[in-house]
């Protein structure tokens, strides 16, 4: 009887993507996925330490497998992702019974890894390594949407943000590699890619060449006008956008090119200048409203999404209402918010002047009660108007309703049978709109036809 896996995901869409690639390895080694973590032979933590509940959720499942493992010594244990890379060493002394340790860099080496765990050693695989072009093929959880990562790590400084010290610097995949994936995906019948990167508009930036006019060979932008004309691929989204290094040139790009979705997930974390300094974030936040502003210029009605943060250190009542006030100023689709969480090894964490928990729980619900009532306000625009849904699965609250996303990457529900509509690009018109959410009526699927040329020129 060949091996079990489960994996448990905590986390970004960057660790979704990795352990989309982990599974796709394990399955290449003979291994078949179970719907229970208690009916696997290898259960794999692929981890966030982002926020200290999703740590502390790892330490409670980590206790009960370990017990488990006493009973049966063949289980193998493996915690990857960011507090694997965090911890290291220290995981194994808190939790023994863990098999492998292995950082994000080591996601498409975990056969090896395995191997040496079952030839009789306790491994931890932390150390800085040079990702070399990843040949591994993913288990994807969609049939239609699929994520692709073009850079990995982060080379900025946030001082709240452990992620550079445990994903480690940025490290650009080639374009021809990354068009190479996407064609792949586009011959699987996959209809939608998601451009993943920690600071995705670093992207290029270790990469050699320098083009006539002076400017880098390789940017994102440049990516996006090359990948642009993959046959069969109808969607292009990417995330996350840093607003230090967002261009009017990508914005331009974007306006553009027909493939590329009109929603921008652009973090902005806080409204304050002296608290975005305070987080070594490297704009203002008249930068970030300028480049709402030329968004909306070239696009008005696209999409903006962002993250936020309260409760950083020494934030004052004042300096949070900035938060509030920005996020009524932009008009968000939708805001991913937390109060702020201090993590090891990050500068922020030693500061004096922590916010009580208290206030920062009281922040985080005026901020999150303004967020629903914008997005809210928000949705009705779409109300009566035809959109066009990219259909991905079947409503888990009404299996005779299909869910998918707009352009605008907005939730949306139709009545249908998923067996016509996966994968299908449907004409839909609005006939509800919630907060974060739509449902409308289906009119018909369009044709799926090749995509012309990219533009050039660019």
């Amino acid at each position: 009887m060949p091996r079990r896996y489960y994996i448990t995901t905590f986390g970004c869409q960057m660790n979704k993507a990795d352990s989309e690639r982990m599974a796709g390895v394990l399955e290449a080694m003979g291994l078949e996925p179970v719907a229970e973590p208690d009916q696997a032979d290898v259960l794999l933590y692929n981890t966030c330490t982002i926020r200290d509940n999703a740590e502390q959720k790892l330490y409670s499942y980590l206790g009960r497998q370990a017990k488990r493992k006493h009973q049966n010594p063949n289980l193998t244990l493996v915690v990857a992702g960011c507090v694997a890379q965090q911890e290291g060493e220290q995981l194994l002394r808190r939790v023994p019974e863990v098999d492998l340790v292995m950082g994000p860099q080591y996601a498409n080496r975990l056969g090896e890894l395995l191997e040496q765990v079952w030839s009789g050693s306790q491994v931890v695989a932390t150390e800085p390594l040079h990702i070399v072009e990843d040949i591994t093929k993913p288990r994807r959880d969609s049939t239609v949407t699929a994520w692709v990562n073009v850079i990995y790590g982060c080379n900025e400084r946030c001082t709240y943000c452990v992620v550079p010290g445990v994903r480690g610097q940025e490290q650009s995949r080639t374009p021809a590699a990354i068009r190479a994936e996407i064609e792949e995906l586009a011959a699987q019948g996959y209809r939608e890619v998601t451009l993943l990167g920690q600071n995705i508009d670093a992207y290029g930036r270790d990469l050699p060449g320098i083009t006539p006019e002076g400017r880098r060979q390789h940017t994102f932008t440049d990516l996006l006008y090359y990948i642009h004309d993959v046959a069969g691929i109808e969607r292009i989204r990417f995330a996350t956008s840093h607003p230090r290094y967002f261009t009017e040139r990508l914005i331009r790009a974007c306006a553009e090119l027909p493939k590329v979705c009109k929603h921008f997930h652009i973090p902005f974390q806080s409204g304050n200048n002296d608290i975005l300094k305070a987080m070594g974030r490297g704009y203002t936040r008249e930068r970030y409203l300028h480049i709402i502003d030329t968004i909306r210029r070239y696009m008005p009605d696209a999409a903006i999404s962002a993250d936020a943060i309260v409760g950083f250190p020494a934030e004052t009542e004042a300096q949070f209402a900035d938060t509030l006030d920005l996020v009524a100023t932009v008009g968000f689709d939708q805001l991913n918010t937390a109060a702020y969480s201090p993590r090891p090894h990050t500068p922020a964490a030693t500061w004096p002047d922590q916010v009580p928990e208290a206030v920062k729980e009281d922040r985080l619900q005026r901020l999150n009660h303004l967020v629903a009532t914008v997005a809210a306000d928000r949705s009705q625009r779409y109300l009566g108007r035809t959109e066009v849904v990219l259909v991905e699965g079947v409503n888990p609250k009404d299996p005779t309703q299909v869910y998918g996303r707009t352009d605008g990457n907005r939730l949306t529900y139709l009545q249908g049978e998923i067996e016509a509509l996966r994968g299908q690009l449907v004409r839909v018109q609005i006939t509800e709109a919630r907060a974060f959410s739509l449902s409308g009526e289906p009119l018909e699927p369009l044709p799926r036809t090749p995509a012309p040329l990219a533009a050039t020129g660019h």
